[in-house]
């Protein structure tokens, strides 16, 4: 299983971020040629590591890391790709990490 995680700090104005994040972006997002699910951790984050900024968490689960990479080299992709730019655009407004996974 491939996944895209992206952790977004908490933004300025939350409101504008939330209205955008799941009007906008969410939906765009389910475009994704291949998306098998998304999900969003929004609420109590709780970190162990002292990072006590997180707002948002939007995982992204593909059947495999070629699949994703088709996805984000899709039209949809790179769509996704500008919005995100556009709701999250300052350096360090979140960390995106693209893997493979195995269970265990």
């Amino acid at each position: 299983m491939a996944r895209m995680i992206a952790i977004y700090r908490t933004p300025a104005d939350k409101a504008v971020f939330d209205r955008h994040y799941f009007e906008i972006h969410v939906p765009l997002a389910k475009t994704l040629p291949g998306l098998l699910k998304y999900e969003v951790a929004k609420g109590d984050i709780l970190s162990t590591t002292g990072h006590d900024d997180v707002y948002c968490i939007g995982t992204l689960h593909f059947e495999t890391m070629e699949v994703l990479k088709a996805a984000f080299a899709s039209e949809q992709g790179r769509a996704c790709a500008a919005d995100r730019k556009v709701m999250a655009g300052s350096e360090g407004a979140v960390q995106i990490y693209v893997f493979d996974s195995v269970e265990v």
